[in-house]
C-alpha cells in the first residue's frame, strides 16, 4: 500500500478527537469511532497518529480496527455494500450473493468501484440470522437475498 501523507488538518483533527477522550487508552473504540465517522476510513496512517496520542502501540490499535467489522482502512464507496458471512448466512449461499456483487460491480471485496458509487466489504454476524443472507446497502438491510435480487439491489442506487 501506498503510504498517505496526511494532512495537517486531518492530524490536527485526529489529536482534537483524541483530546476529547481524554487521550485515554481506554477509549481507543470511541476514538476511533469519532476518526473514522470524520474521515470516513481508517487507514495505517492515521492508526499511527491514534496509537501516538493515546500512547499505545500501533499493533494495538490496528487490532481493534481488525477485529471489529464497523471499522475499515479503506475509503468506502458512497453505497458501501455489505454482506454477512456468520454461519446462517453463509449455509444460506452468502458466498453465491457476495460472487454476483463483485461480477456486477467488477471490483474485488475491499475495493470501490471506479465512479466511487460502491464498495464490497464482508461483515461477521450482524444478528439478522433469521433473514440469511443478509446484504447491507449504507443503512439499509435486505434479508433471504438471492444472487437473482443483486442486479435489482444495485438498480436501486444507480438512479440517484
Amino acid at each position: 500500500m501506498p503510504k498517505i501523507e496526511l494532512a495537517e488538518n486531518t492530524i490536527q483533527l485526529i489529536k482534537d478527537i483524541c483530546v476529547e477522550f481524554e487521550n485515554k487508552e481506554s477509549e481507543l473504540i470511541n476514538v476511533l469511532h469519532q476518526v473514522q465517522s470524520k474521515l470516513g476510513y481508517l487507514p495505517a496512517e492515521v492508526q499511527e497518529v491514534i496509537a501516538k496520542e493515546l500512547k499505545t502501540s500501533v499493533a494495538k490499535v490496528y487490532g481493534v480496527v481488525t477485529f471489529y467489522s464497523f471499522f475499515t482502512m479503506i475509503p468506502q464507496g458512497e453505497n458501501p455494500i455489505s454482506i454477512c458471512m456468520g454461519t446462517a448466512c453463509y449455509v444460506r449461499g452468502a458466498e453465491q450473493v457476495l460472487n454476483e456483487f463483485k461480477r456486477q460491480l467488477k471490483v474485488e471485496v475491499g475495493e470501490s468501484t471506479e465512479d466511487g458509487k460502491f464498495s464490497i466489504n464482508c461483515l461477521r454476524c450482524v444478528g439478522a440470522c433469521g433473514l440469511a443472507p443478509v446484504v447491507t446497502v449504507g443503512e439499509k438491510v435486505y434479508g433471504r437475498v438471492a444472487p437473482s435480487d443483486v442486479k435489482k439491489i444495485i438498480a436501486e442506487y444507480h438512479h440517484h
